[in-house]
């Protein structure tokens, strides 16, 4: 696996609030900000912390489907709107799903690397709360194989993760896995709660494990192997960071030590077309994570924290077994003994990853880089964790669609 040829590196990271049902600040029945607002917010967030726009050379935005919540294409040029000085420079909109957002990190990555651009500023956005979640599922069908929409569950994605789900059940037991599950719920929502910007940061629940066990999964209801508390929440929302080369960070005036340097990343694709070949495993995250590590020269027991795509519970614990910190269908087992909670073996998701903190779904692969810079940099507030110095390197995992695109990226504090 080939090194990275120049240094690259990511810094001044911004979060919008994740905006959706348990934010005090949202109703359904009041008109809220457009896109742009959050595109807005999230870039000026950004270059406030660079100097402003007369530093960046190049923007690049993910995004999944504005084309039909907001019924706006050509994102691209949003990033002028942020600042009138990014008018006329090269811009990129990224589209892959629920991994959109990574791959415009991925961008911006390739720009730095190609020595086009110095400093580029990286957004992810989704406002996805336009329309009630029935119809919305039915747009983030779009995800998956669309022709494949007629024989699925009406709540199309969810649908497909209950599938997996209930072959996880009934390979290695149901009460078992769900007891795995139920702690990722929890974990998820207590480290929201850390975070000002989550989702789920005001949830007041005392018995969050009563809670979740009094929804069983009813597929009369809902779909047969998930509850609603397995799923992540229709979010609105937008993140930015900035991409930089070592002249980059000299421009902006940010010390190597407030930056995370990118050693390792990989993504991959498998074919929309077909079923995953094993229900039980996350096939293209399992190789874009091993490529990844490949090339950042390290191994799992070298990660200090890693953020998941836990877009479902069952997500979270497959994820697990993709990176090799449980083995096949060990996954609920390791969850369930808090291994993977802020103060666990592998601290995940710790700002409440897309269950807790939101999942804006062309922004979160952005939040997910945004989270690591601010754990490794020591910027996380309330949610910082203890980063041990023999596990000094982070990783975020975006996925796009059911375990479609991978996108997987190994990050150090800069030194």
């Amino acid at each position: 696996m080939n090194k990275l040829r120049r240094k690259v590196y990511m810094t001044a990271g911004y979060n919008t609030i994740s905006l959706g049902t348990g934010r005090k600040e949202f109703n359904p029945k009041v008109p809220r900000e457009g896109l742009e607002y959050y595109i807005k917010e999230a870039g000026q967030g950004t270059l406030k912390k660079i100097g402003g726009a007369k530093n960046v050379d190049e923007g690049a935005i993910g995004n999944f489907m504005a084309s039909r919540f907001n019924k706006q294409g050509h994102l691209a040029g949003f990033i002028p709107y942020i600042d009138p000085e990014l008018e006329y420079k090269p811009c990129i909109r990224t589209e892959g799903a629920c991994a959109s957002g990574a791959l415009a990190l991925v961008a911006g990555m390739k720009s730095v690397l190609a020595e086009t651009a110095d400093v580029v500023l990286a957004v992810g956005v989704e406002v996805q709360n336009t329309m009630k979640a029935i119809y919305g599922a039915d747009v983030l069908a779009g995800a998956g194989w669309f022709k494949n929409r007629k024989n699925g569950h009406a709540y199309f994605f969810p649908g497909q993760f209950s599938d997996r789900a209930k072959a996880y059940y009934e390979k290695y037991g149901m009460e078992y896995a769900r007891k795995g599950m139920r702690q990722w719920f929890v974990n998820a929502i207590e480290n929201a709660r850390l975070c000002p910007t989550a989702q789920e940061f005001e949830n007041k629940v005392d018995d969050l494990e009563g809670l979740y066990d009094k929804m069983v999964p009813n597929g009369k209801a809902f779909v047969d192997s998930l509850n609603v508390l397995d799923c992540s929440k229709v979010s609105d929302g937008a993140s930015a960071i900035a991409i930089v080369s070592e002249e980059g960070l000299e421009r902006i005036g940010i010390p190597k030590d407030q930056a995370v340097e990118i050693v390792g990343f990989a993504q991959v694709e498998r074919n929309i077309t077909n079923d995953p070949p094993d229900p039980t495993e996350l096939t293209a995250i399992k190789k874009a994570a091993a490529r990844a590590m490949e090339m950042a020269g390290i191994t799992k027991d070298q990660l200090g924290t890693v953020e998941v795509h836990d877009c479902f519970s069952i997500a979270g614990i497959l994820s697990t077994e993709a990176l090799g910190f449980a083995e096949k269908g060990k996954g609920a087992e390791f969850v369930a003994n808090r291994n993977t909670a802020r103060d666990g073996k592998i601290p995940i998701n710790t700002t409440g990853g897309l269950i807790g903190w939101g999942h804006p779904t062309g922004g979160t692969g952005v939040h997910q880089a945004v989270t690591i810079w601010e754990q490794l940099t020591g910027n996380a507030g309330e949610a910082q964790i203890d980063m041990k110095p023999e596990k000094p390197y982070g990783m975020t995992i975006n996925m796009g669609g059911d375990d479609v695109t991978a996108v997987c990226i190994v990050y150090k504090r800069g030194e």
